[in-house]
């Protein structure tokens, strides 16, 4: 009996602890998008370095960003950033992004897009 009562507390108290931040599902407020001006015109537009930071402290993978009229002069690695017909952005093929982890895209339009988190899945 005793050891019975031992396994449910042992059983509760993992359960409180996973609750409290170790399966801790990740907000899109957790990927943050940096844009800024690289410098550098291409065919007459400026140049943006997108950086998507992964701020949660598990992997997120499947990052689909709002991307609406996205366009640009500058080749852009689909393998990076790919974008769909219906405005959204998929990055790195939908692979995961490591915690505090960078990826980071160029692209070159005038003027720059607005570019948002829309969609995510944690792994932790």
């Amino acid at each position: 009996m005793a050891a019975v009562f031992k396994a449910f507390v042992a059983a509760l108290l993992l359960t409180c602890l996973a609750r409290e931040g170790f399966c801790e599902e990740c907000s899109l407020d957790t990927i943050n998008i940096l844009t800024e001006r690289t410098g550098v015109e291409i065919q007459g537009k400026p140049e943006w370095k997108v950086t998507v930071y992964n701020h949660c402290k598990c992997r997120q993978g499947g990052i689909v960003l709002s991307c609406p009229d996205f366009q640009t002069v500058e080749p852009v690695d689909p393998n990076v950033v790919a974008r769909s017909a219906d405005g959204r952005c998929l990055i790195l093929n939908g692979n995961s992004l490591a915690p505090s982890a960078t990826v980071t895209f160029k692209y070159a339009w005038d003027p720059p897009f607005l570019l948002l988190p829309r969609q995510s899945t944690s792994f932790c």
